[in-house]
């Protein structure tokens, strides 16, 4: 490398006529074949070389360990403010930034607070997180600039605020040592914004590190227990009141954070579609609008179900589990929709849900079916926002439909309900509706049907008498 680079300058120094910027009378530019052919030459030395160093991101960065990653541009669609916290940092992606500097004081304060109760030194906490130091950065996307001691200062730091927080919305913060009117955890508005910040994508930190912390508090390692305490902390941001908290314990939570783990407990323990014979389909539209639906003598029922995204389909009846849309709701599904988009091998669960509930949602008069029947309750203020709202999740998503999960479904809506067959039986009952809004409304008395009769005679007699006319006309003049 050091000879292409030796190089380089004297080609730029001393450039030969045929390089010199100048127009020719044909007015085309020449290469000599000999510069050609060394250019050509030192382009693939300079590649071998490249390519001949140790890769740093191959060797250092496992990329298999991921989770924690920074939004991709294109999912952002120039929206900040449902994936920046707004009042604390977690982890470096937005640490040290000025309009979160204030809760810093208050981080150190909850770790005195720890040290304190427990009779403490700072000393096993920074030796241990030492010790995960590479792990836990290999978690993180991208370079983390920081130097060691700033990074394990951080994640003590940092994991020891958000165990305080799960600790103390579990037991009780008075319980934990602090004051009624403390200036944080006292305030219930400031306390929904610091639990909006916490299940953000880029504000996380992993969940090993957390078991660690807290083991070393309690002084012995209980492993699911940082998981339990962080899904009763975010049970007020879950979309579905009916059902019940659900994870799966056998699989690698220590890989996970706070939102891996709320996205899994979202998930069902076997969300596999079946393996059934798949017909072929031209259609794209994932599932039909409301309306449609309806006219298609589809009934829609409210199902009561562990599992907010079990949606099924039998007897031309589709059951949707209730969806609670609060004001938390769109950056808690942004978030979580792009974990699934970034992270390795991962299911499409939530994304293939908004994109369903997308494509059944269409107008107001949608939403307000639904909420009649109490399958979607929110507080948005209008039901054209529910419209807005998933209208803008389902932006940008990248899904295959037929690798979702109500792929089946759609399908079998779509060729039991929406077939030649199903089309004439339904225009059958609309005409059958139609007689009968008819009879009971121009043809409730027999004064009706008289006067109808006797219109009819008096149409017949009409045109019979115009014909007549007609027929004279050409017969006798032409």
């Amino acid at each position: 490398m050091a000879a292409v680079e030796s190089g380089l300058p004297q080609v730029q120094k001393e450039p030969s006529e045929a390089l010199q910027i100048g127009v020719k009378s044909n007015g085309i530019e020449s290469i000599p074949k000999d510069e050609l052919r060394l250019s050509s030459s030192e382009c693939v030395v300079s590649i071998k070389e490249i390519l001949a160093q140790p890769c740093q991101d191959d060797e250092e960065r496992p990329w298999e360990k991921l989770s924690i990653y920074q939004i991709p541009l294109y999912l952002k669609n120039g929206e900040d403010k449902a994936y920046v916290p707004q009042i604390v940092s977690l982890g470096p992606y937005h640490h040290g930034k000025e309009p979160l500097r204030p809760m810093e004081q208050h981080k150190l304060r909850c770790l005195r607070c720890i040290l304190k109760r427990f009779n403490h030194d700072i000393g096993p906490y920074l030796d241990s997180v030492k010790k995960e130091e590479e792990a836990a950065r290999a978690c993180y996307e991208g370079t983390i600039s920081m130097s060691s001691d700033d990074f394990v200062q951080m994640m003590v730091l940092d994991g020891c605020f958000v165990i305080e927080l799960l600790r103390g919305v579990s037991m009780g913060f008075e319980e934990l040592g602090y004051s009624p009117n403390d200036p944080i955890f006292s305030m219930r508005l400031l306390m929904v914004k610091i639990q909006q910040d916490m299940i953000m994508l880029e504000n996380q930190i992993p969940l090993s590190i957390l078991d660690l912390l807290l083991g070393l508090q309690l002084g012995v390692l209980i492993p699911g227990l940082v998981a339990r305490l962080s899904m009763q902390f975010f049970d007020s941001l879950h979309p579905n009141f009916s059902g019940e908290w659900i994870f799966n314990r056998s699989s690698n939570l220590g890989r996970l954070h706070c939102l891996g783990v709320f996205w899994q407990s979202m998930l069902p323990f076997n969300s596999t579609r079946s393996e059934t014979k798949q017909q072929p389909r031209s259609w794209k539209l994932f599932i039909r609008c409301l309306t449609e639906l309806r006219d298609a003598r589809i009934k829609i029922r409210l199902t009561y179900t562990d599992n907010w995204g079990d949606i099924r389909f039998r007897d031309r009846i589709l059951w949707i589990p209730q969806l609670v849309i609060h004001d938390g709701t769109r950056s808690l599904f942004l978030n979580l929709i792009a974990f699934e988009q970034c992270h390795f091998n991962c299911s499409n669960y939530v994304t293939s849900y908004v994109v369903f509930m997308h494509n059944l949602i269409k107008s107001p008069e949608d939403v307000r079916y639904l909420r009649n029947k109490r399958i979607i309750m929110h507080c948005l203020g209008s039901d054209a926002g529910v419209v807005d709202l998933f209208n803008e999740l389902s932006q940008k998503v990248a899904l295959d439909i037929e690798d979702s999960y109500l792929y089946d479904l759609s399908t079998e809506v779509e060729l039991r309900c929406f077939n030649w067959y199903s089309r004439i039986e339904s225009l059958q009952i609309k005409c059958k509706k139609w007689k009968a809004i008819l009879k009971h409304k121009y043809f409730d008395s027999p004064w009706s049907i008289i006067s109808l009769i006797a219109a009819f005679i008096l149409l017949v007699l009409t045109f019979i008498q115009s014909l007549y006319a007609v027929y004279g006309y050409y017969k006798v003049g032409y």
